[in-house]
């Protein structure tokens, strides 16, 4: 049996539709790439109150549930578990973004971000972001 696991992402976009990734840090898996913050939803959470506490606890950053829009969704064989990662976008926050628990944060535009290594249910998000920006 296929274990999946349920995560949640957020696509930040400034005035300048600029798109935040940022990079994963060292002792987690993936650690080094890119990626749009989020992280898994807990028990007794919707998505969009998982990408509210992420983004507090990431970015030190807070936004309501009225500021997230639904884009795409992820889903992706990893061999160990099955992700499924549904994507918002953000485009009202309040506070200054910072790098909490990631190495790096960078401000890009959507179709630069194939520049970045991300794994790979990240990537696939990436052609959605350019449709949208």
């Amino acid at each position: 049996m296929v274990k999946i696991v349920l995560v949640v992402a957020v696509a930040l976009v400034d005035a300048d539709r600029r798109v935040l990734i940022a990079k994963r840090p060292k002792g987690k898996n993936f650690a080094g790439l890119w990626e749009f913050p989020g992280g898994k939803i807990e028990a007794n959470e919707t998505p969009e109150v998982a990408i509210i506490r992420e983004l507090e606890e990431e970015l030190g950053i807070s936004t309501k549930s009225a500021c997230l829009a639904p884009l795409a969704f992820a889903s992706h064989a990893y061999e160990d578990f099955h992700l499924l990662m549904p994507l918002y976008v953000c485009r009202k926050w309040q506070g200054q973004v910072k790098a909490i628990e990631h190495q790096e944060l960078k401000w890009v535009r959507a179709n630069d971000l194939h520049n970045f290594e991300m794994p790979p249910a990240d990537e696939v998000l990436i052609s959605h972001l350019c449709d949208l920006l």
